[in-house]
């Protein structure tokens, strides 16, 4: 074999041991992206709202990368069991997770989790859930009012269940607690999944339900207050904490990040694949219809709402119970 038959053959030898094709990008070092399956981490029960929003995503994904993307749950500690995890992956773009804001920012600053809120790299934020203060159908308090009371009347009695410690949801019950000289006791649990199930089998006072969760069980609870400045669009007559004279607008919203330092130019590529997915007619109606309010910022202005809110909760978390 001549030099030129053999240096050809060689290259191409290389190209096919690490499946480059003709969409691939290469990362940092040479390796091309995706060159393999990508992971998708998801940091709270399945059932809940981050892991049915990425099985929406997954086959699009999937489509856009033209690789497969396997869902992988790392549930603990209110979420930060999975970003921890993320935070020490290998920085080239196969594995990425679903975060939550505030949750990522209110962690760090009660205690050490294993991350850092900077080592956050955000890529997308595609979706804010409102939440609301609700009771079963059958509680015997018909308004916030007559709930506000009967706590002050019996402290520590009203038990309200949310996703995670020192969460959205955790911060929304510490600031209604605030707002209205009440003490509260706040129920943490794993997902949104397991705190419906504890709900409507009678177990809580209350719940910090998000939107979607109003959404879908609406049948089965009253809302005593929305946690948004103005009605919320899916429910227009149900009232806001604000029309009732506590000023508490509280939400979660929610995104997809990368490990710190992972290449800029697979960043860019996770970046297109999913704000094409969240840009779709189809994925924004959807969302909408299941109670979301559908975003889709990209990296560079989720990592300026991330600072911005970084600034804003440091001052609110600070009489938050560790």
């Amino acid at each position: 074999m001549n030099t030129f038959r053999f240096a050809t053959f060689a290259a191409w030898s290389v190209l096919a041991l690490f499946g480059a094709g003709p969409g691939a990008i290469p990362a940092s070092g040479g390796e091309p992206f995706p060159s393999r399956q990508l992971t998708y981490i998801i940091c709270f029960d399945p059932g809940g709202q981050s892991d049915r929003v990425a099985r929406q995503q997954q086959p699009l994904l999937e489509k856009e990368f033209g690789q497969n993307v396997v869902i992988e749950y790392k549930i603990g500690d209110g979420g930060a069991h999975g970003w921890s995890e993320l935070v020490k992956s290998r920085p080239d773009g196969h594995t990425f997770a679903g975060f939550n804001i505030p949750h990522v920012i209110l962690q760090p600053l009660q205690k050490d989790v294993g991350y850092r809120t900077g080592q956050i790299n955000p890529v997308v934020i595609f979706h804010s859930t409102p939440l609301a203060l609700a009771v079963p159908v059958d509680s015997p308090h018909k308004t916030l009012r007559e709930l506000i009371d009967f706590a002050k009347r019996n402290p520590g009695a009203v038990t309200i269940g949310g996703s995670g410690s020192f969460s959205g949801y955790h911060i929304a019950v510490h600031r209604l607690q605030s707002l209205t000289g009440t003490r509260l006791t706040y129920v943490p649990f794993t997902g949104s999944a397991p705190q419906m199930t504890a709900f409507l089998g009678g177990h809580l006072t209350a719940i910090m339900a998000a939107s979607d969760d109003v959404t879908r069980f609406r049948d089965k609870m009253r809302v005593l207050g929305f946690a948004t400045g103005k009605p919320f669009f899916k429910f227009p007559r149900y009232p806001t904490f604000r029309s009732q004279g506590i000023d508490l607008v509280e939400g979660v919203d929610r995104g997809v990040a990368v490990p710190p330092d992972t290449p800029p130019d697979a960043l860019r590529k996770i970046e297109s694949a999913f704000l094409s997915i969240v840009k779709s007619r189809e994925f924004r109606d959807g969302q909408m219809k299941d109670g979301f309010i559908p975003l889709a910022m990209g990296h560079e202005e989720s990592l300026a709402y991330m600072n911005e809110k970084t600034r804003a909760y440091t001052k609110i978390a600070a009489g938050l119970k560790k």
